[in-house]
């Protein structure tokens, strides 16, 4: 792909590089309407609920059975244990520096996921450690990466915040507040370039919805119709302050409609339409449409990180969310549905995540820290520095 030369008289970008709409009014011979802005369907109230009868006349979608819900079930179950002994280590002093727990979340990197594409990227901010599960990564190395040892995903000198994987395609774990936008953008330029049918999911919070690297980022991607899905997770607090606090206009998924970027609000709790939404929005990606939006109504049970005492929030809002929301609670309704008791098919999964959990604690316990010389390791320097 190259770059056509242009006149100073002309703005268009030719090869794919897409065109500038314009509206200059000392240079009316190169005004031009702007495109109308491309809609995604809204349900039930602009709120995505999945029907499995919509899901199972996909072709690309695995139909909805027993088996399959079992696998989500088992997926969000492993993150939300997790968590909660990352939680434990945390309290216990054995995991240092920040660490924010996705308990609450688990539906949105457990949906979002099942919707990739081998060939997809994904890239997120700091509260990060479901994601990397959801992709596959081994338990062990994400908790001796929290825990700072040599086996660690990141050698032990990332952290919570700044875990990668090449192998499954995840580029991080982001400490910077809306940090990971541009780069999940040049991600989706990469997939263009390469032409390899590849979409980057770039996940971010409700508080970074207010970042201007955020509409940087869309402008550019908008303009070049980059393969990108925005993924906004908003679990309604930022890092403390209410969205009805922060956010002028407080549809989230409108926030792309002046660049051009169709968006939608979606169910975060519900795996199913997590992932109906996204296998959507990938599919139009896929096919030259560009980039989309999808704000995930969610919520976190836990503080902003582990030094939140969360009196921003009642314990009884905490508490209404977790009896009739929760994540695990509607999946195992629609599970009952389908025939699955509760009582003997969950326990054992149950029994089974606790014992892969309990696994990498006690891996992560035992591995070595990193050697001191480790510091001057996977820097990059200029040829011939000293």
């Amino acid at each position: 792909m190259t770059r056509k030369s242009f006149q100073s008289s002309s703005v268009a970008l030719e090869d794919g590089w897409g065109q500038v709409p314009l509206d200059v009014e000392i240079c009316p011979q190169l005004s031009r309407a702007a495109p109308p802005i491309p809609s995604l369907p809204q349900k039930d109230d602009d709120v995505t609920r999945c029907s499995l009868m919509s899901l199972n006349a996909a072709p690309s979608l695995d139909p909805v059975d027993a088996v399959l819900l079992k696998k989500f079930y088992r997926q969000m179950l492993l993150i939300r244990r997790f968590e909660e002994r990352a939680g434990q280590l945390y309290g216990m002093g054995q995991i240092s520096g920040f660490c924010h727990l996705y308990i609450g979340q688990e539906s949105i990197a457990v949906g979002c996921t099942a919707a990739m594409a081998p060939q997809d990227t994904l890239i997120t901010a700091y509260r990060d450690h479901g994601h990397m599960l959801a992709v596959g990564m081994d338990p062990r190395s994400v908790m001796a990466e929290l825990t700072g040892r040599r086996t660690g995903a990141s050698k032990g000198k990332g952290g919570s915040m700044h875990m990668f994987s090449r192998e499954k395609n995840f580029y991080g774990g982001h400490g910077i507040v809306g940090g990971q936008v541009p780069l999940g953008t040049g991600l989706a330029f990469a997939h263009q370039y390469r032409k390899d049918a590849g979409v980057c999911l770039i996940f971010l919070g409700d508080g970074a919805a207010n970042q201007g690297q955020v509409y940087e980022s869309f402008n550019m991607a908008s303009l070049w119709k980059l393969p990108a899905v925005y993924i906004i997770e908003n679990n309604g607090y930022a890092m403390g302050t209410s969205v009805g606090r922060a956010c002028a206009g407080q549809e989230l998924f409108r926030r792309g409609e002046a660049f051009g970027i169709p968006g939608r609000r979606v169910d975060g709790q519900d795996v199913l339409a997590v992932r109906e939404a996204t296998w959507e929005v990938l599919q139009r990606a896929r096919q030259g449409e560009g980039p989309s939006l999808l704000e995930m109504d969610t919520y976190r049970y836990r503080g902003h990180s582990m030094s939140d005492p969360g009196k921003y929030r009642t314990k009884d809002e905490i508490e209404h969310v977790k009896e009739n929301r929760d994540p695990l609670l509607l999946c195992e309704a629609l599970l009952a549905e389908k025939g699955v008791e509760a009582e003997k098919d969950l326990k054992n999964l149950e029994k089974d995540v606790k014992e892969i959990v309990a696994d990498a604690v006690s891996f992560a316990q035992t591995s070595p820290e990193p050697e001191p010389q480790e510091l001057f390791t996977d820097i990059l320097t200029e040829s011939g520095a000293h």
